[in-house]
């Protein structure tokens, strides 16, 4: 909190968000599947998710996103027990719903239909607000073939840096 003094009384100002960057990112999204198109949700959680979402305890490696009812719910995707949760504790793989506009769960839904396309979480962070944020993409499955190329240009690139 800081301290500020206004006309003889003591106000508290909330301080600003910057001091938690706790990011947690898919580091395999990008290697096993191309993104297509990204979106920005909001996520609806109890409190101690969120503070153990602060502590940086969670995993999205295993996650991934579902349509129910024109709403977007994010499965497996794991949050870890607050350790002074006591009584009001959460279900550590519980589902999570994401908070979208009407017009991204439409486009979101109509891109569902075609083959292949699948809706993963890319990563998870806090906004300047404090607001806990997921950046979900609409992505389609890689080859083996396309991993390989991938891997040949990481390696053409490192060359080009170190040379």
């Amino acid at each position: 909190m800081i301290k500020a003094a206004a006309c003889g009384r003591t106000l508290y100002l909330r301080q600003p968000m910057t001091d938690y960057t706790s990011v947690i990112k898919n580091r395999k999204a990008g290697f096993e599947y191309h993104l297509l198109q990204q979106f920005t949700a909001g996520m609806v959680l109890t409190g101690t998710e969120v503070k153990s979402l602060r502590a940086g305890k969670a995993s999205i490696a295993e996650a991934f996103c579902i349509v129910q009812d024109d709403e977007v719910w994010v499965k497996n995707m794991h949050i870890a027990e607050f350790e002074r949760g006591s009584y009001y504790n959460h279900d550590p793989r519980r589902l999570r719903k994401l908070l979208l506009n009407r017009q991204e769960i439409r486009k979101i839904t109509v891109r569902l239909k075609e083959k292949g396309i699948t809706i993963i979480p890319v990563q998870v962070y806090f906004s300047e607000k404090g607001l806990v944020k997921m950046d979900i993409a609409l992505a389609k499955g890689k080859k083996l073939y396309d991993k390989r190329e991938d891997l040949k240009k990481k390696d053409m690139d490192r060359e080009r840096k170190e040379g």
